[in-house]
Formats: structure tokens, C-alpha cells, sequence
């Protein structure tokens, strides 16, 4: 991070540093992005171990911004980021999106604890003073892992329920203006319903948006994401068979012209040598959630047929027009140590799995995610799971799933089966983007988003969507 950007992380945590999730205050940093512009910034002092238990003293920052609504506000919507490990910032620099999906309503962002502007797992992440902000770099790598495997029980403080404790204290102790609606993206809609089990009150709606499996669904947790990856990738290049122009341009089921693709690789990996970490199945499986770019994949794959890298370097270049569309702040990289702990504890269902086990499976597919070889060792001292693990909210407010038809994370089928489970505890509605990938509301679908409004505003919406189909 440059030397201004530290000093103004400083200066924010320092400005706020006391106050009260409700007590906002102009943000330090405001001037920095236009972003960021307007935005009021707020730090809550927390239990460090909410249980209480002997020996569990201390308290921890919970950093939280603000974004008011351009005129009277009908209420708040709190977004609460997924990973884990992603600090709210995933979300600054889609606000526009955000308030035409929320219109009139001020927009809550807190950090979770262990990312962004809270207090993390690590020192060597905290912005001010280190090399990297807060991402890990160089020597801090290995002195913080070091570090949480010498006082494990400091690090298990920043545990889900924790952050569930968290989020539940932040809700009730904001004071309430109209109505207050929640919404969560991928992990964030495992917090958020951690949240409702822990009882949370005075909230009006849910919106989860890429809605994870069940704790203990052993078909799509988190060992399983590149045979998710895969079948939605095999989606792409079935479309592509009966899409009229893929099906010409390609000339030959897209299975097969990518199986020789990979066979040639495999004799000669010289072909890969453009491809970003010279593996094809995880380069292709990482397009599948990008807007506009999975549909791509049978075209990249015949010109790398042809020997052509033209393609490749367009989605290379789209892909990341893309992504800086999510913005770059100080707090945007994803706490590794968080994403190790809380994923290893609570969603990996083959923790027993070695790295062979892992290489043997990709052999079989097509395409495939990283996320399983990181499982392996995630060299961070796990926490026992708790009597909340898998289980369903008691009661849940009015609840809407929206959810990519084409998800390669959170995949559908799951997700219609989480659903069936919470309608036990409330009415769910449940709203399939059926062109869309990862992160619904990024893909910017008219539907969706209308969607959303309607259920959000009910009687005063009047939006009206067409759904067209993004891709040929």
C-alpha cells in the first residue's frame, strides 16, 4: 500500500476509534475515492470471545461505513460480504448497483472481524505499518502463520459464530429507522442465517444471494467445488452445441475439441504457456463466475486448437475490466488466514483428504477450482465445530434466494435443497437468474434486480424487467 493510503487507514481508525456502530461520523478517507464520497465510518468495540467463558477477556474493532441514501431513507440494508476473508470494500465499488437494487435506503458495510478495518488474525495485516497493507507479503507469511499456531486459542476467537455475535450486535444496537433488511452474498448468506439461529431480532427481510449449500450437504461443500466447477463448465459447452454461431465457429462437439486441447497439453505443455498458472481446468474453471466471460470458453478453446491467442488475451483483458469494477482499497485483499480457518472448520466434509487425493480427482474432470488443494493444509489451528454447525434458524423473517441458474460456487441444485430446509422456519422465495453466475447482483440483470425491488418495497415498486439472454 503507498505510504498516503496507510496514513489515512490510520487516521480513520484513530478518528473513529471509541464510538458505536450507530455513532457514524465522516470518514477520514472519504476524499480518497469517489467511491467512497459521502460515506460515515463508525468502530464497535466487541467482546473478542462473545461466550464469556473464564479467561476470554478482551475486546476487538468492528469497522463499519455507511452510505446514506440520496434523500429521506426508507431504512437500512446491511450487506455483509462472502469469502470468507472479504472485508466489506467487495462491495464499494458496485454502490451504484446497490442502491438502484435498494433504492432509498442507506447502505450499511461492516467489516468482519479479521478483515478490512477490524481487528485481524494478524498484525503483519493491519494496514498501518506494513509493507503490504493488508494483504500478507514476503516474510509476514510465514510470522503470522507462525504466530496463530503459538497461541491457537486467540486465533479460533475469530471463529463464525463469533462473527455471527458480531453481526447480531451491530443489528440491534443500531437504532432503527423504517425498515431494516439483510443482505448476504455467498459465505456472507452462511453468516447472516448463523446470525438468525443466534435469534437476531428487528429485521425485516433477508436477501441471500448465492445461497451456500447446507453445512452438511457432503454433495457441494467446499472439497467438492472443482466437480461443481465442472459440471457447470460441461453446461457451457453443451450450450455451445446448440447455440447455431458456437456450434459453426467450433465445428465439432465442444467436449471433444477441448478434451484433444488438453491432450495435446499433456504431450506438450509449451501450448499453455499463456495461460495464467499454466493450468487450463483451473484457468477455465475461474472464468465461469466472471459476467460475460464464461460464455467465451468453447471459442478461447478452439483458437488455442489453432495455435491463436487472440481470444485468450481479450478475456485475459476483459477479465480484468472486470473485476475493477469491485474497486481497489486499501482493505480489498482477502485475509488468507481467515479464509484458512473458517473454511477448513466449518465447511470441508473430507478434511482427511491428501494432496494425491486432490490431483487424482482433477485428473477426471474438465474443469476445475484450487480451492480443494488449499484445504489440504491450511496450517492454521481449526476450531471444533459448535452446537449452530448445520443447523437452520428457529424462525427466519421474510426471505428471498437469488440464485445463478449457472452458478460454478454456490450451485443450484444445492441451493434449492438449503431452501427446502429453511421454509421450515418462514416463507422463502426463491428466484433463479438462469444466465447468471456467482454474486447474482453483479451480473446486472434486469430480473434480478427487480427482483429484489419488489420484494424490498412491495406495493410502492413499479419496475418492470425484460430477460434477455446475454450470450450466444
Amino acid at each position: 500500500m503507498r505510504p498516503l493510503l496507510r496514513a489515512l487507514g490510520l487516521a480513520l481508525l484513530s478518528f473513529t476509534a471509541g464510538a458505536h456502530a450507530a455513532d457514524f461520523q465522516p470518514c477520514a478517507d472519504a476524499a480518497t475515492d469517489p467511491a467512497l464520497r459521502g460515506s460515515l465510518c463508525a468502530i464497535e468495540r466487541v467482546p473478542a470471545d462473545p461466550s464469556g467463558a473464564p479467561g476470554s477477556g478482551g475486546e476487538i474493532d468492528l469497522f463499519v461505513r455507511k452510505f446514506p441514501a440520496a434523500s429521506a431513507s426508507l431504512g437500512n440494508v446491511w450487506l455483509v460480504a462472502g469469502g470468507p476473508g472479504e472485508s466489506g470494500a467487495s462491495f464499494y465499488g458496485l454502490l451504484d448497483a446497490f442502491r438502484a437494487t435498494f433504492p432509498g435506503f442507506d447502505l450499511v458495510i461492516p467489516d468482519h472481524r479479521g478483515t478490512g478495518f477490524s481487528t485481524r488474525m494478524c498484525p503483519q495485516e493491519e494496514a498501518p505499518g506494513s509493507p503490504g497493507g493488508t494483504a500478507l507479503v514476503n516474510e509476514e507469511w510465514g510470522s503470522c502463520f507462525a504466530r496463530l499456531n503459538a497461541a491457537p486459542a486467540q486465533a479460533r476467537q475469530f471463529s463464525q459464530t463469533n462473527a455471527a455475535h458480531d453481526l447480531k450486535r451491530l443489528l440491534e444496537r443500531t437504532p432503527r429507522h423504517g425498515k431494516t433488511y439483510v443482505y448476504g452474498v455467498s459465505y456472507g448468506t452462511q453468516l447472516v442465517l448463523r446470525t438468525a439461529a443466534l435469534g437476531a431480532t428487528g429485521i425485516d427481510g433477508l436477501v441471500l444471494d448465492s445461497l451456500v449449500p447446507r453445512q452438511d450437504d457432503d454433495k457441494a461443500d467446499l472439497s467438492r467445488r472443482s466437480l461443481v466447477a465442472d459440471a457447470v463448465g460441461r453446461q457451457i459447452l453443451a450450450h455451445c452445441d446448440t447455440s447455431p454461431n458456437c456450434r459453426r465457429t467450433v465445428g465439432e462437439p465442444a467436449e471433444t475439441l477441448y478434451r484433444r486441447v488438453l491432450d495435446r497439453a499433456a504431450k506438450d505443455p509449451q501450448l499453455l504457456a499463456a495461460i495464467p498458472g499454466k493450468n487450463l481446468k483451473r484457468f477455465l474453471g475461474s472464468l465461469l463466475d466472471v459476467p460475460g466471460v464464461a460464455w467465451q470458453i468453447p471459442y478461447l478453446v478452439k483458437e488455442l486448437d489453432e495455435g491463436k491467442d487472440t481470444r485468450l488475451q481479450a478475456v485475459i483483458a476483459e477479465v480484468k475490466k472486470t473485476m475493477a469494477q469491485l474497486g481497489s482499497f486499501p482493505q480489498s485483499p482477502v485475509s488468507v488466514p481467515l479464509v484458512a480457518l473458517i473454511s477448513g472448520s466449518e465447511n470441508n466434509l473430507r478434511p482427511g483428504r491428501t494432496a494425491q487425493q486432490v490431483r487424482e480427482e482433477e485428473a477426471g474432470l474438465l474443469f476445475a477450482s484450487g480451492l480443494p488443494g488449499l484445504l489440504v493444509n491450511g496450517n492454521v489451528p481449526l476450531y471444533p465445530r459448535d452446537a449452530l454447525f448445520a443447523r437452520a434458524p428457529e424462525h427466519l423473517p421474510r426471505t428471498l434466494v437469488i440464485q445463478g441458474g449457472r452458478d460454478a460456487k454456490t450451485p443450484e441444485d444445492a441451493a434449492r435443497r438449503h431452501v427446502e430446509a429453511l421454509r421450515k422456519a418462514g416463507m422463502v422465495q426463491l428466484y433463479i437468474a438462469g444466465d447468471s453466475g456467482h454474486f447474482a447482483l453483479w451480473w446486472n440483470q434486469a430480473c434480478t434486480r427487480a427482483t429484489v425491488r419488489k420484494f424490498v418495497l412491495g406495493p410502492l415498486d413499479e419496475s418492470r424487467c425484460v430477460s434477455v439472454s446475454s450470450h450466444d
